[in-house]
């Protein structure tokens, strides 16, 4: 559903939003360990969740960190 990956030298943060059968699950990882999980069934936290997802990436960009291409 949502998935944005970003490198910065040798460092990897990953986001991502996806659908599961009771609702839906919010995940971030840095360099391939999970630092946060949660599960939502409410799609007002989802959409919440995006937007500090959208804030958080739009801070790591102005600070040189690049997408890696899905």
């Amino acid at each position: 559903m949502f998935s944005k990956s970003l490198r910065y030298h040798q460092q990897t943060r990953r986001y991502s939003i996806a659908v599961t059968p009771t609702g839906w699950e919010v995940r971030e990882e840095r360099d391939s360990e999970v630092v946060k999980r949660v599960h939502y069934q409410d799609w007002h936290r989802v959409e919440r969740a995006r937007r500090s997802i959208t804030i958080e990436l739009d801070a790591l960009r102005r600070k040189g960190w690049s997408e890696i291409p899905n």
